[in-house]
């Protein structure tokens, strides 16, 4: 599982980590459309031996440059509006301001920690943080995003 985690992760933090990345606007929403709905189901694939040794700390944290890239990559993202909970029809009040931008930038952050466990640590380091991360963390903004994505269309 983690050499295809590590092929999909590759897909989508390209376009936070590489300045000046051209791609076809449609094949850009389009492989990023599909490279997050694969990691999203990959997360319910995630089996690891729990591993209770004393790894490194991960502490890349390049939220400035990773969030230009994807503005260069992206320069058509913008904000969005989000139902703060979906299931309350009675509150009027109930919206949230979004940004594709910090979600994309987000998500790849997430997924940089991800990829550095798993070759500095340990696979299961990895996938253990994948399942910490996503769940409380990655999933809202890959959501957020996806449903960025289709509104826009």
């Amino acid at each position: 599982m983690t050499k295809q985690l590590i092929h999909v992760i590759n897909q989508i933090i390209k376009f936070g980590i590489e300045p000046n990345l051209i791609i076809n606007k449609n094949e850009r929403d389009l492989l990023l459309e599909k490279s997050l709905i694969n990691i999203y189901s990959l997360y319910f694939d995630i089996n690891y031996d729990y591993d209770d040794t004393d790894f490194k700390e991960y502490n890349e944290h390049k939220y400035a440059d990773i969030r230009k890239n994807v503005e260069h990559s992206f320069p058509d993202f913008g904000f969005y509006t989000n139902a703060l909970d979906i299931l309350n029809l009675e509150n009027k009040d109930n919206l949230e301001l979004g940004d594709a931008t910090d979600d994309l930038t987000d998500i790849i952050l997430d997924l940089l920690q991800i990829k550095w466990r798993i070759e500095n640590n340990s696979p299961n380091d990895g996938l253990w943080y994948f399942q910490l991360i996503f769940h409380g963390h990655t999933q809202q903004h890959i959501i957020d995003l996806l449903n960025y994505l289709k509104q826009r269309k």
